[in-house]
């Protein structure tokens, strides 16, 4: 796990190994309040700075995540207020939704998701997750376009996104696989054992929501990486800890080419993503694209022109802009 501070350009630290073993209470907060939290969309100039950390892959081990935020915020004194899960988040609420997972028989557990959905616990700190490749798919479908899978805990949909403390926050749920990447979503219950998986893909039609995004957004979640990050970041180190990633990286295969499309061109402030289960940093400089405009009439040029001199104080035309890659276990 990671803590960051969102509005600022600079990751905090990481939270101690072991720590999730530690037990302790925290202050909840209601859905109703977090609700409110996810709804405020404050202009740029009014963004608040809060402290956010990040999950990788959950694999339904909420009450040892929860117990390490409760360890951090005694021992840093620092009040974390939301927690982002990069996938594999297993909202299993009963046996019945283990049927519909994507793991072999003698790894499917109902962890603890159930005990929030039931409501014998509520989440202490507002919970913001996307879907990755271990997920109970019936369930999750539900909620398509995002909602409230408990009490505090909020999934952002197969592609969603939200505001919280006036910054954007946006994800793309499942894994990238070429085959199914064209088609709709055809799966029905009760699934069998290739729908079982093909519910988890992501579908061009998710990627194409989220490119319409116009407004800039703080920070994006994938599951899977981009197919082309290991370029921006030491691919030396990650190969030697890692070395059967290195094909799949020179043939531009270790990740998804969806999520590299999103990347470039949502270029968010960070970008956090899980799926591989190692640590990898990497730094994207992305190139001043002023000028997409080859294929612009002089109608919208001259339009553009109009809103860049009105908005000529968030203008950034003179520096590119960076995103920060950070993938977790």
């Amino acid at each position: 796990m990671l803590v960051a501070a969102a509005a600022s350009q600079q990751l905090i630290h990481p939270l101690k190994a072991g720590a999730r073993r530690v037990i302790n209470r925290a202050t909840s907060h209601t859905a109703k309040q977090f609700k409110c939290q996810m709804q405020q969309s404050d202009p740029p100039d009014q963004r608040r700075k809060f402290t956010v950390a990040i999950e990788g892959c959950c694999h339904g081990e909420l009450d040892n995540i929860y117990a390490t935020l409760a360890h951090l915020e005694r021992v840093e004194r620092r009040k974390v207020d939301l927690l982002i899960c990069c996938g594999d988040f297993q909202a299993v609420r009963n046996l019945d939704d283990l049927e519909t997972m994507s793991v072999p028989p003698k790894y499917r557990d109902i962890m603890t998701f159930y005990k929030y959905y039931k409501g014998e616990k509520v989440a202490p700190v507002p919970t913001l997750f996307i879907g990755g490749n271990h997920e109970a798919s019936n369930y999750l479908w539900e909620l398509h376009y995002g909602g409230w899978a408990a009490p505090n805990i909020y999934f952002l949909g197969y592609a969603g996104a939200v505001r919280f403390g006036g910054h954007r926050v946006a994800g793309l749920s499942g894994t990238y696989v070429a085959q199914h990447y064209h088609w709709g979503h055809h799966e029905k219950l009760p699934y069998d054992d290739r729908m079982v998986k093909s519910a988890y893909h992501v579908r061009q039609l998710h990627v194409h929501r989220l490119m319409q995004l116009k407004q800039p957004t703080s920070i994006f979640l994938s599951h899977d990486w981009p197919n082309l990050i290991t370029r921006y970041g030491n691919s030396t180190r990650l190969f030697q800890q890692k070395p059967y990633f290195k094909k799949e990286a020179e043939r531009g295969d270790l990740g998804s080419p969806a999520n590299q499309q999103l990347l470039e061109a949502l270029q968010p402030d960070y970008y956090f993503a899980a799926h591989l289960h190692c640590k990898f940093p990497a730094v994207v400089q992305h190139a001043n694209s002023a000028a997409a405009a080859n294929c612009i009439s002089s109608n919208q040029k001259q339009q553009q022109q109009q809103q860049q001199q009105q908005h000529a104080d968030a203008s950034v035309a003179s520096s590119d802009r960076v995103t920060r890659f950070l993938a977790l276990d």
